[in-house]
């Protein structure tokens, strides 16, 4: 007996099961705790002591402005990874809810292979092509 998939049709392999909800959710899980150790380790490197060190070593404005420019590259990186968990522990009650693999917007199922790709996907290919070009330059939150 085959398992009905998301499009109606008798494909065992297209199937959310079990075992590749648990697969998903080790690559949630390991995503995640990868991004909570790179924002730990730009947070010390962002420490105000180096910065007052950096920007006490220079001596014109120029070297000032670079000293500032990489704090700031710092920052733009910790804001990335705090997105990405947000996304990630979005997924995960997602997860707990039974909502997981169910796209955001239209409430079509989202493609396996997406999922693999990108376990956090919120939405079907379709919508986040669709929201991408709707959305294109919006400004995201931040810290």
């Amino acid at each position: 007996m085959f398992a009905k998939t998301f499009d109606g049709e008798d494909r065992d392999q297209d199937m959310l099961t079990s075992k590749k909800m648990i697969r998903l959710k080790g690559q949630l899980q390991y995503r995640l705790d990868d991004l909570l150790e790179d924002m730990r380790r730009e947070l010390r490197k962002c420490d105000n002591e180096q910065f007052a060190k950096i920007a006490g070593a220079v001596h014109d404005p120029e070297e000032e402005s670079f000293a500032d420019l990489l704090v700031d590259l710092n920052l733009a990186e910790i804001d990335r990874d705090v997105n990405e968990v947000r996304e990630v522990e979005g997924a995960m009650i997602r997860m707990r809810t039974g909502t997981y693999g169910i796209c955001a917007d239209c409430e079509e199922p989202i493609d396996y292979g997406r999922l693999q790709a990108n376990p956090a996907s919120a939405r079907c290919l379709q919508c986040q092509q669709n929201y991408e070009a709707t959305h294109a330059g919006s400004h995201h939150e931040s810290l």
